[in-house]
């Protein structure tokens, strides 16, 4: 999974107190070249600093364009909208980026925007999701970096980060969307514990009929340019996920979901590096079961040289 980059040490010591740095999702359908905003600009709005050009070479078609910083002010505040905890404010500064699709099928990009203050320290991540960018066409829009404490050092520039890209077919459905099938399939940001690496599959049922499946999701590694990745056995687990974490013995088995209703999964593995050459999975492609309509997660699975993962069986998710 995508791994931002280390944040100042000035801003380390207050990140605890920022629940609100999640990642800011833009969701933007592509017939040309278009320019679309994040939306999210906030009381006090009318504000409006000019941008600054911003030479980042980008990757993958992805680049940030310009850095709209606040203007200067004798108060205090950054901004009229203050976090709940009264630490963290907005911080007005806002990146401008361009998405250009160089390839020859639609595609859907997952985007990691690093706000960085003057000696490359990093401020801060935010996320952008850019959805059916077609052959050959651009895309434009802003993401804010958000609440930064007061005590953050300015912020001068901005990067891409990461790039991620997917055939818009197989891309996870936008939160509040529905496919087609009335499936949902997604991954989350996973979770590390004593050298144990886990991500959790997401299976919902947003349709009006109810979905069964039975036993394990259907996984099929893939590397950076979408290939299958060889060398790597993919293992049916029933073992605890977490010793002692009360989901021991998982049986496989039949679950049918009604309307509403959900299942998870999780990708298990220990990245642990000995001999031989280390493997990174960036992309998966995942099917709720046989027949199902693929969908291409992008947990970043560093599996080290175990040359394994395991994988649990659907259960249906708790209310």
């Amino acid at each position: 999974m995508p791994r931002p980059a280390p944040l100042h040490p000035a801003l380390a010591r207050t990140a605890p107190l920022l629940s609100a740095l999640a990642a800011t999702a833009l969701l933007l359908t592509a017939c040309g070249t278009e320019r679309a905003d994040a939306g999210n600009t906030g009381v006090g709005a009318t504000e409006s600093p000019s941008p600054t050009k911003v030479a980042d070479p980008g990757k993958d078609g992805v680049r940030v364009i310009s850095l709209t910083l606040p203007s200067p002010s004798p108060s205090p505040t950054r901004s009229h909208a203050v976090s709940a905890d009264g630490l963290a404010t907005d911080s007005g500064i806002v990146a401008g980026y361009e998405v250009t699709n160089k390839g020859t099928e639609t595609l859907t990009y997952s985007v990691i925007i690093g706000f960085m203050s003057a000696d490359g320290g990093a401020m801060g991540n935010q996320s952008v999701t850019v959805r059916d960018v077609g052959p050959g066409k651009t895309v434009r829009g802003t993401v804010r970096a958000g609440e930064l404490p007061p005590t953050t050092p300015q912020v001068t520039q901005a990067k891409v980060l990461e790039v991620r890209k997917v055939p818009a077919s197989e891309a996870p459905a936008a939160s509040g969307t529905c496919p087609a099938s009335g499936i949902r399939v997604s991954a989350d940001q996973g979770d590390a514990a004593m050298g144990l690496r886990v991500v959790g599959l997401h299976l919902d049922n947003c349709g009006t009929r109810d979905y069964t499946v039975d036993g394990y999701p259907l996984l099929e590694l893939l590397d950076d340019d979408l290939k299958h990745v060889d060398g790597v056995k993919i293992l049916d687990s029933t073992g605890a996920v977490t010793p002692g974490s009360g989901d021991d013995n998982q049986q496989a088995g039949p679950v049918t979901l009604g309307p509403g209703e959900s299942a998870t999964a999780s990708l298990v593995w220990h990245n642990t590096t000995e001999f031989g050459t280390p493997v990174n999975v960036p992309y998966v492609r995942v099917r709720a079961k046989a027949g199902a309509d693929p969908v291409i997660v992008t947990p970043n699975l560093d599996l080290g040289t175990t040359g394994k993962l395991d994988v649990t069986p659907w259960q249906e998710t708790e209310r």
